[in-house]
């Protein structure tokens, strides 16, 4: 291929339960990225209200006021507000993919906005399956969300998955079959524990960038791991105060990995806020791919493949 594109990926810190805040922020980064030449620009996990992380540290009973809060302040697709990300997005000739909490009438989804340059939103894809006490908040999308690959005239082609949906073989695999060039890599905020608090291994943020290393070895293409962080001043807004694994300022832990999986920069401090920059060479996908072509030359369709259903269910059939 031989393009040369500058990606991004946002190490930041939401306005957390703003919808008016947190929309002038995902603008401002848009600017920022534009002045620093960025073509490509990755935003983490809901990164429009913030990942509410109490839905996992508290009882559900105890949030019951919180989540509303956070409905009320989840971004709809087709609202004001997205026409502001899309006019800035736009004006500083890029394509994003925006990560944020959609509001659906009475449901929440955790959605993934491609928008082109010109602020058209090009795909949109839903998380198809939140995890563990997301599945509180969040419902699940459907069979439109497993396309999840763009072609773009100039970046190459531009796919998206969010946080522990790179822990499913399968959705790799199957976006990997759509010839995945750039993946934004979207994710709220993780920390890593001491040994002596509770806690599986890979809910933790080293471990959870390592699966951006391993899809951009395993795909060929290059990764860009978006994440939020958290600052000491916002910690009782989020109800955090008093859980000990949260670190502050922290959370963060971006990375650029080009497609044999090698880091492209150097990591952001966990608590420092900004955008990773990479110059890439679309061209370095055929060296990688010369070795490892896990839908080409690397597999065996005959004995082992992949069956997708691409039709959304529907809530009624009229007839």
């Amino acid at each position: 291929m031989g393009n040369k594109v500058r990606v991004g990926a946002i190490q930041a810190e939401p306005v957390w339960l703003d919808l008016q805040g947190g929309v002038r922020k995902v603008v401002s980064l848009i600017e920022q990225a534009a002045k620093d030449g960025i073509n490509v620009l990755g935003f983490p996990e809901v990164f429009i209200p913030g990942y509410p992380w109490s839905i996992t540290t508290e009882p559900a009973i105890a949030n019951t006021e919180f989540v509303a809060e956070y409905q009320a302040n989840s971004l709809s697709r087709e609202s004001a507000e997205m026409d502001k990300i899309r006019a800035s997005v736009k004006k500083a000739g890029i394509f994003v993919v925006l990560g944020y909490s959609e509001r659906a009438r009475g449901s929440l989804y955790m959605a993934q906005s491609f928008i082109d340059p010109s602020g058209v939103i090009v795909l949109h894809r839903r998380k198809i399956k939140p995890t563990y006490t997301e599945r509180a908040v969040w419902g699940e999308g459907q069979a439109d969300s497993l396309t999840n690959v763009i072609q773009t005239p100039h970046f190459g082609r531009i796919g998206a998955l969010n946080c522990w949906e790179h822990f499913q073989p399968l959705l790799r695999y199957n976006e990997y079959c759509q010839g995945v060039d750039i993946h934004v890599a979207s994710w709220p905020l993780f920390w890593d524990r001491p040994e002596n608090l509770p806690g599986s291994y890979n809910s933790q943020a080293s471990p959870n960038r390592l699966t951006g290393q391993f899809m951009a070895m395993e795909g060929s293409c290059f990764v860009l791991v978006a994440t939020q962080i958290l600052t000491e001043e916002n910690r009782e807004r989020t109800k955090l105060t008093n859980v000990p694994f949260v670190k502050t300022p922290g959370g963060g832990f971006a990375m650029i990995f080009g497609p044999d999986g090698k880091p492209l920069v150097p990591a952001f401090d966990p608590g420092h806020q900004g955008i990773l920059a990479a110059d890439i060479d679309l061209g370095d996908i055929d060296y990688a791919r010369q070795v490892l072509d896990v839908v080409g030359h690397y597999s065996r369709p005959d004995l082992l493949s992949l069956n997708v259903n691409k039709e959304p269910a529907k809530h009624v059939h009229y007839v």
